[in-house]
């Protein structure tokens, strides 16, 4: 079975994120980038899936400029077979990314598709389902466990109420929750395999799709400070400085 992984190149989750000056997004430039974290739990998983003989080969994807080439090549340190990379220097929105990931998947023939859940930089959590949806597929999101057993995929999902667990027929789409795995580091050896395997570069206008946006970002602005709090007394003097400022 043929498994294709999205991978998301984002601003690391450590650094503090910086608004442009002019407020038309945030700052990039000389910022640490790394693969989304929720897509580096759905390479993980894959890996595991192919380590138990249940696949038989990992495509990792990216939508992104040239630099998005070292997640790919992180990936494939990982235990990812081969990658591609979708260059392009637009940000794209999430259907568009789920119409270039579904012309992927049908060249590729993937039987099983695995991606974050959402994106630490939008949040949008919707590439997943949207993908699902163009392709006609049967989806499990917000996926906490995976067995896979012939053509059925057994999910447990993470929801609002606590766990739910349902099964879908493969081919599929599973986005992956935090607490699926823990994804591995590569070793120096697997690194320097890395480097000889194939990594194909695909430019965005070859491949057809029309990305033609939905909507525009008119400006990018930084949440409001917090101002600081105050300490009182007692639960009295809090009662009457709630009540004076009419929150009460």
């Amino acid at each position: 079975m043929k498994v294709l992984v999205a991978a998301k190149q984002v601003i690391d989750y450590k650094v503090k994120i910086r608004v442009a000056a002019d407020s038309s997004g945030v700052i990039t430039d000389g910022v640490k980038l790394s693969m989304n974290p929720f897509d580096e739990i759905a390479l993980e998983e894959a890996i595991r899936l192919k380590e138990k003989n249940i696949v038989t080969e990992i495509i990792l994807v990216s939508i992104g400029p040239v630099s998005a080439q070292e997640i790919l090549r992180q990936g494939l340190a990982l235990g990812a077979d081969r990658a591609i990379l979708i260059q392009t220097d637009k940000i794209l929105e999430p259907l568009n990314i789920a119409k270039i990931l579904q012309k992927i998947v049908l060249m590729e023939e993937a039987c099983l598709v695995l991606l974050g859940k959402q994106a630490i930089d939008d949040d949008c959590n919707q590439t997943g389902q949207m993908l699902a949806g163009l392709l006609n597929w049967p989806q499990a999101t917000f996926a906490s466990k995976i067995l896979i057993d012939k053509k059925i995929a057994e999910v447990t999902r993470e929801v609002d109420l606590g766990l739910e667990k349902i099964r879908v027929h493969l081919p599929a789409v599973i986005t992956s929750d935090l607490r699926l795995n823990h994804p591995r580091y590569p070793t120096l050896p697997n690194i320097m395999k890395a480097k000889q395997k194939p990594l194909q570069i695909i430019n965005l206008a070859e491949s057809g799709v029309d990305i033609s946006p939905h909507h525009q970002v008119q400006q990018v602005t930084s949440p409001p400070q917090r101002t600081a709090g105050i300490q009182v007394e007692s639960l009295q003097v809090l009662m009457k400085t709630l009540e004076d400022k009419g929150l009460l």
